[in-house]
């Protein structure tokens, strides 16, 4: 197959969640190009043959449904990712399968299309035999758009699709079992269900089958999407260890919260010594954790769609800053979300002490209430409900909520400013413009 999509540059720098050029601490200058506003349809005031009153207006549209390729993603993706992770036997098998959403704990399938959330992109709530109706697919649905928008059937990409949801529920599941996440998407966490051993193996294996898919199915072009699959794996374990490290920092009164690895009474407490986390260090570990996975989904759909090696590199460099983007936005929602929408408790960040970016930005505001919030976060004992409450506000009134706001915008401009070199398809860039559009619009 060859390439679709054409550069008009070539691109530069290093690549996405690497330190250089393109990084969370040069975005790009240029803000993103405006999508192209629809004409206004006015309804006509001619009246119908033989002199009738004209017809009454349309009613008022429904709610919106799910962009094209969140639509294409449910059909596609669900029944492919049910054969693959049968490879792991019956009992891996059915906790993969209910830490996709896709069967309930005792294997029974989750009825098809249940629920959907604010948007048509995520599952909302469960029925009482704790069914749910799958994950959001955002990043198999970036792999499908981004290979519709190089030029090509979105369905020649399935194989990057695939494996980017393999590896993104690998990542939820070790991300709970490190945390200490008790729920996830309305329901117990796999490690609390099955138990720790089991969810860690578990997400082992579906590494393995990420791997397997993209080796079993080629890129054309000789596309090394396994290599750039392992590159992304890399940075996404750089930024789950800062994050990681991060939780151990101690705050400015000089405590560290417990449970962490350099709280009092653990073993680890050299990483008491570590200083205050800054803004653009949380940029740095956002990108690595969350945009490395998202480039990748991002570039391989590319791949896939037989693009040349620089349209590949614009792709990805798209996916780290949009995923950026998508992080600092569900960094808000982790505080002021609802957890109908979320998935979890409300204030689970905060519950939890995480130094999320609002939190950042807060504690380095250097301002009364930063300097209140460091206080609450460095209590040996758990916050209450109304402790809680007053870290909240203590957050917005330190500048975090709006600094993390105008940074996710920011970094939404700087995707679309990776794409300017490439010529993209008028249909294409529209699919990609509306799935985008909803994932950065998120309010709830």
């Amino acid at each position: 197959m060859t390439g679709r999509t054409g550069a008009r540059t070539e691109t530069r720098g290093a690549p996405p969640g690497e330190p250089g050029p393109g990084g969370p601490t040069d975005p790009a200058a240029g803000p993103a190009a405006a999508a192209a506003p629809g004409a206004d349809t006015a309804a006509g005031t001619d009246t119908v043959p033989g002199g009738t009153a004209p017809p009454p207006p349309p009613a008022p549209p429904g709610p919106p449904g799910p962009p094209v390729a969140i639509a294409l993603a449910r059909e596609t993706v669900p029944p492919a990712l049910l054969d693959w992770i049968a490879r792991l036997g019956p009992d891996l098998a059915t906790l993969c399968g209910y830490q996709m959403g896709l069967c309930d704990a005792d294997g029974a399938p989750a009825p098809p299309g249940a629920a959907p959330g604010p948007e048509g992109l995520a599952p909302q709530g469960t029925d009482p035999s704790g069914r749910s109706g799958g994950g959001k697919l955002v990043r198999p649905a970036l792999a499908l758009a981004t290979a519709a928008a190089a030029g090509a059937e979105p369905k020649e990409a399935l194989p990057a699709a695939l494996a980017a949801e393999l590896v993104h529920n690998f990542t939820l599941l070790h991300d709970d079992v490190m945390d200490g996440d008790r729920v996830r998407r309305h329901r117990p966490a796999a490690w609390v269900r099955f138990g720790t051993p089991l969810a860690i193996l578990a997400g082992d294996g579906l590494l393995a089958l990420a791997f397997e898919v993209l080796s079993s199915h080629p890129a054309p072009g000789g596309a090394d999407v396994t290599g750039d699959l392992a590159r992304a794996l890399r940075q996404l374990c750089l930024g789950q260890g800062r994050d990681l490290l991060a939780a151990s920092v101690p705050t400015a009164t000089g405590s560290t919260p417990p449970g962490t690895p350099g709280a009092p009474g653990t073993e680890d407490t050299a990483a008491g010594a570590v200083p205050e986390i800054s803004p653009e260090e949380c940029l740095r570990t956002l990108e690595a954790k969350t945009g490395a996975l998202l480039g990748f989904a991002c570039r391989a759909g590319a791949a896939y769609a037989g693009a040349p090696p620089a349209a590949q590199e614009a792709f990805e460099r798209f996916g780290s800053r949009l995923g950026l983007a998508f992080q600092l936005q569900d960094d808000v929602l982790g505080i002021w979300g609802r957890p109908g929408s979320t998935g979890k408790p409300a204030l689970s960040d905060l519950r939890a002490r995480k130094r999320s970016a609002p939190v950042v930005a807060a504690l380095a505001s250097g301002t009364a209430p930063g300097r209140r919030l460091a206080e609450l976060y460095a209590r040996p004992d758990p916050l209450g409900e109304d402790e809680l409450a007053l870290a909240a506000e203590l957050v917005e009134a330190a500048g975090g909520r709006d600094w993390t706001l105008a940074e996710a915008e920011r970094w939404r401009e700087a995707a679309w400013e990776s794409l300017r070199p490439l010529e993209l398809s008028a249909t294409g860039l529209a699919g990609l413009r509306d799935l985008t559009g909803r994932l950065t619009d998120r309010s709830s």
